[in-house]
C-alpha cells in the first residue's frame, strides 16, 4: 500500500521490466559470441586443412619427383668410354657412315640438362632419358629403328640444336685439331704454346717464371709477401700474353684454344676462342703436351 502511496510501484515494475530487457540482450550478446567464436574456429579449421593438403601435395609432389630421379638412377648407361686418337677417330668414322631414310638419323645438342629437346625426349624413351640427362652437356646421336644410341661429350660443344637428318651431324672441328691451331697452357709460373697443323705441332714456346711460393718466417711481412707473389705473377701473364699473341700474329691459326689454371685462364679468355681448365702440370713441353691430350678427348656414353 505504501509503495503505491508513494509510486514506487510503478518504478519497481519498470525495474523488472528494464532488467528481463538486459537479461534478454545478454543472452542475444552471449549468442552472438558464440556464433563469431564458432565462425573463428571454423575459419581456423579450414585455413590448418588447407595447410595440411598443401604439405601433403608438397610431400607427395617430393615423392614423385625422387622417385623419377629413383629411377633414372638405376637405368646405368650401357659403357663408357674416353676416345682420343685413333680410336676417336674410329668411332667418328663409324658415325659417319650411318645412313638412314629420310629423316631417320636424329642429331642434337643437350647443353643443359635440366630441359631435353622433346625430340631426344621421345626418341631416347622413359628407359634412357635419364641416362641422357645425365650425360649432358653432349651431342646425341639416335636413329629410328634404335640401332644407334649414344652420348658424345666433344672438347668443343656446339650452340645446342637438333635435327633429323638421313645422316648424323657431326663436325670434326668439335672433336679433333684440324687445321691450324695455336694451343696454350698457363700456369701461374708456367707458360707453353704450340702451333699445330691437324694434330701435328709444327712450332713451340715456353718458360717458366720464379715465382715465391712459401712464406719464411721472418723477413718481410705476409702481406708483403703476399704482394711481392702477386706482382710476380702478375708479370708471368703478362710475358705469357705476349707470348701468346706473338704466336697468333705468327701463325694466322684457324682457332686459338687456352687451358691452365681456372683463375688464370679466366684472366686471359680473351685471348682464345676456346678455354678449359686443366691439372697439366711439369716443365712448359710437358705441360702442353699433357694438356693437349686431356683437352682433345671425347667422353662417350652409350645409352
Amino acid at each position: 500500500m505504501l509503495d503505491k502511496l508513494l509510486g514506487r510501484a510503478e518504478l519497481k515494475a519498470r525495474i523488472e521490466e528494464l532488467e528481463d530487457e538486459t537479461h534478454h540482450l545478454e543472452r542475444q550478446l552471449k549468442a552472438e559470441s558464440d556464433r563469431r567464436a564458432d565462425a573463428v574456429s571454423d575459419k581456423q579449421a579450414a585455413e590448418e586443412e588447407v595447410n595440411r593438403l598443401e604439405d601433403r601435395i608438397a610431400e607427395l609432389e617430393d615423392r614423385v619427383e625422387r622417385s623419377q630421379e629413383s629411377e633414372d638412377a638405376d637405368r646405368e648407361p650401357r659403357r663408357a668410354e674416353s676416345l682420343r686418337g685413333d680410336r676417336l677417330e674410329s668411332v667418328l668414322d663409324r658415325l659417319e657412315s650411318v645412313t638412314t631414310g629420310p629423316e631417320g638419323a636424329l642429331s642434337a645438342a643437350i647443353t643443359d640438362d635440366n630441359t631435353l629437346p622433346d625430340a631426344v625426349a621421345a626418341a631416347a624413351g622413359d628407359d634412357c632419358i635419364g641416362v641422357v640427362r645425365r650425360a649432358a652437356p653432349t651431342l646425341y646421336y639416335t636413329d629410328d629403328a634404335g640401332l644407334v644410341s649414344v652420348a658424345l661429350r666433344p672438347p668443343i660443344m656446339p650452340d645446342s640444336f637438333t635435327e633429323w637428318d638421313d645422316t648424323f651431324e657431326i663436325d670434326r672441328e668439335w672433336f679433333q685439331p684440324v687445321d691450324r691451331l695455336v694451343f696454350a697452357v698457363v700456369r701461374a709460373d708456367v707458360c707453353a704454346v704450340g702451333v699445330y697443323e691437324d694434330g701435328d705441332r709444327t712450332d713451340f714456346d715456353g718458360f717458366e717464371s720464379s715465382i715465391k711460393s712459401d712464406h719464411s718466417k721472418g723477413g718481410f711481412s705476409q702481406s708483403r709477401f703476399e704482394r711481392i707473389r702477386d706482382e710476380q705473377i702478375e708479370e708471368h701473364l703478362e710475358e705469357a700474353t705476349d707470348l701468346i699473341e706473338s704466336m697468333v700474329e705468327d701463325a694466322e691459326p684457324d682457332r686459338v684454344v687456352l687451358t691452365g689454371e681456372q683463375a688464370i685462364v679466366g684472366e686471359l679468355a680473351e685471348l682464345a676462342d676456346h678455354t678449359a681448365s686443366t691439372d697439366a702440370g711439369g716443365k712448359p713441353a710437358d705441360a702442353l703436351e699433357h694438356a693437349f691430350a686431356d683437352f682433345w678427348t671425347t667422353r662417350l656414353v652409350a645409352v
